[in-house]
């Protein structure tokens, strides 16, 4: 049985992840998968929106499969890895360039490789039980899947919050930070879909949205600004050290818990990102991250600890949160030949 239903239902093109006890967790053929329908639909007259969903309650998308790359990591192939990720990536630009409208419901979960396929649409839809999140610090990575560049659009501070402390977001939370745009009760999604599907008039989304309850990140704006407004993850340090707040110790003791030099490199790719709009350079510099995550990272032991052992007791390359600039620049420099396309 496939992983994912793809088909046209009225006006509508229709992808379905269908992994619900897997927490629809992406795996290499439903990337591929998904980039064939992209590339079918763009040009098909019949096809006048995108309706992207999944089964289940627990999650839309809970994020990559990636009990193939530690496996193929840890054997020493890091082409395996390098390729899932460029293809996968490739499929990020097709849909966040997709010329039609692209309706997903993220109901549940929805983190990781969830947000390339769930959060770059024109019509993001939660509901009670969203908690989205960009996790990857805390396994060895940086936000990727074009969520680097999401969390540079974010209001102020919050992208460099997010991304380092891979905080969850409640519906209101991820439309203040950018990563959806509507909050409609999940018992009304049924009929609505419906209704896009035979019409694809999206007036029905806004006629079905409603105000979530407050989140809170906004009400934490102004500390996140103040405390994450320096150039460097050791800047945000020794920022959060001088304050006294429940907020800097919980932000400190969740930073301590994740790799120092993906979240240096994350706080540095979010800066050189800030106020762009275009996804492959986004796409880009992420992947020279990843490319080099298994090799020269901390990927595979992140996933050790996080995965496969379970014992929440990462041994980072880097034991100290001040990285000197030249361990996050080796990361993030051109890969030349090797380097991601398009």
């Amino acid at each position: 049985m496939s992983d994912i239903s793809i088909r046209k239902e009225g006006v509508a093109g229709r992808i379905t992840l269908i992994r619900p006890k897997a927490l629809n967790a992406l795996s290499y053929q439903m990337c591929l998968d998904i980039e064939a329908a992209l590339d079918a639909w763009a040009d098909d007259e019949a096809v006048q929106l995108l309706i992207i969903d999944a089964e289940g309650d627990k999650a839309f998308c809970a994020g990559g499969d990636i009990a193939e790359l530690y496996a193929t990591g840890t054997a020493g192939d890091f082409d395996y890895g390098r390729k899932f990720w460029a293809d996968e990536y490739r499929m990020n630009a097709k849909l966040f360039e997709f010329p039609k409208p692209v309706v997903s419901f993220l109901q549940g979960f929805t983190m990781g490789g969830g947000v390339g396929i769930g959060c770059h649409g024109s019509h993001r839809i939660t509901c009670e039980s969203s908690r989205i999140a960009m996790p990857e610090c805390g396994i060895g990575l940086v936000p990727d899947v074009g969520g680097s560049l999401i969390l540079a659009r974010a209001p102020e501070r919050i992208g460099e919050y997010l991304g380092c402390t891979a905080g969850r977001m409640t519906a209101a939370d991820a439309i203040y930070a950018g990563f959806a745009d509507y909050y409609i009760p999940q018992l009304k999604w049924p009929e609505l879909k419906n209704a896009l599907a035979m019409t694809g008039d999206l007036t029905w989304i806004d006629r079905a949205a409603e105000v979530p309850a407050l989140g809170v990140l906004e009400p934490q704006a102004e500390a996140i600004r103040r405390c994450f407004g320096g150039e460097t993850l050791g800047d945000i340090i020794r920022a959060l050290e001088s304050e006294d707040s429940d907020f800097a110790r919980d932000t400190l003791g969740a930073l301590r818990r994740n790799s120092p030099l993906a979240m240096a490199a994350t706080v540095e790719m979010i800066h050189r990102l800030r106020g762009c709009d275009d996804i492959r350079r986004a796409l880009t510099l992420e992947y020279r991250f990843t490319a080099r995550a298994m090799e020269h990272g901390d990927f595979l032991e992140g996933i050790r600890a996080a995965i496969i052992d379970k014992d929440k007791a990462p041994k980072w390359k880097h034991q100290t949160l001040d990285l000197p600039t030249a361990e996050v620049s080796a990361m993030l420099m051109p890969l030349g030949a090797q380097g991601l396309s398009f």
